[in-house]
Formats: C-alpha cells, structure tokens, sequence
C-alpha cells in the first residue's frame, strides 16, 4: 500500500465577456492584478510585475480586519510566455521582499506545496468572449487544496466583475 499523499490537479475554466487582450493584461498590468487578487473579502495593495521568462512578480493579499488584516505575498516566477495565448509561472510564498518562505514556517497546513506550478491559457472565442484555463499542478490532496480551489474561484469571480465594470 502507498504511502505517498495523493496528488491532485486544479483545474479551472471560465468564460469571461471580455476580449483575450483584455483578459491578458489582468494577468500582467498590476492595476489589474489588484483588482482581482485573493478571494472574496482580501484586497491586493501591491503588485509588482516583472512579466518576462525568467521574472518574478510580487503580488500582495492583505486579509480583512476580521481575519487579522495581515500581508500575504506570493511570487510568480514565469517559465514561459505566449503572448495572449498562455503563461506558465511557479507560484511561492513569500516575505514582503519576494524571499521564498516555506509554507510550513507561515503556519500553513501539511501538505502546503512549496512551488506550484501553474498555467494559464487564453483561447479567443469570438464575439468578445474569452475562455480562461488556470491549472495549478501537483495539489496534496486536502485542506490546503481545497482552500485553494475556493479561493481561485473567487478570485476569477472578482476577474469577471472587474470586466463588467470596465
């Protein structure tokens, strides 16, 4: 019998009622990327963009005053990027100075990855319509998963308000 945890796969699809320029730049203009940054009830103070294979953007969720209203960062470091097709970054937590801090230092649960590799793949529908894939790979599955599942959930929510609203 195994005893390696089992890994698992997030997949995300969404349609968005915006042009893949559009939906791109949310991915790479730091005004954007405050807009939809954290689930439902943090706000992104910060983002600062280094979009380019071999950069590192670091992006901050500051949690409500109700949960702490403490500073959470992560780096995205890209892997590779076609234009308004896709990108591919590793996702680390980190300190507010972009240093990789491992989850289980930050009192995050077992199981917590420490370099989630990510895809996100833009596909043109016509009519001003975007479908968006964000994979996240290699999930232990559990608590930690599934708070990240619900928490990209909502944040391509807050993606598809800031499109309404633009």
């Amino acid at each position: 019998m195994s005893t390696e945890p089992k890994k698992r796969d997030l997949v995300f699809t969404r349609v968005f009622d915006a042009p893949v320029k559009q939906v791109w730049k949310a991915w790479v203009d730091p005004e954007y990327v405050m807009q939809w940054w954290g689930p439902e009830g943090f706000t992104s103070p910060s983002a600062k963009m280094d979009f380019r294979e071999g950069g590192t953007s670091l992006v901050c969720m500051r949690a409500p005053k109700e949960l702490g209203g403490q500073d959470m960062y992560n780096t995205w470091t890209y892997q590779k990027i076609v234009p308004n097709e896709s990108i591919e970054y590793i996702l680390n937590f980190a300190d507010k100075d972009g240093n990789k801090v491992d989850p289980a230092a930050m009192g995050m649960p077992p199981g917590t990855p420490k370099d989630v590799r990510n895809l996100v793949t833009f596909k043109d529908l016509g009519d001003g319509k975007t479908e968006l894939t964000v994979t996240e790979y290699d999930w232990t599955v559990g608590q930690m998963m599934e708070m990240s599942k619900m928490g990209m959930e909502q944040c391509l929510d807050k993606m598809a308000a800031s499109f309404a609203k633009a």
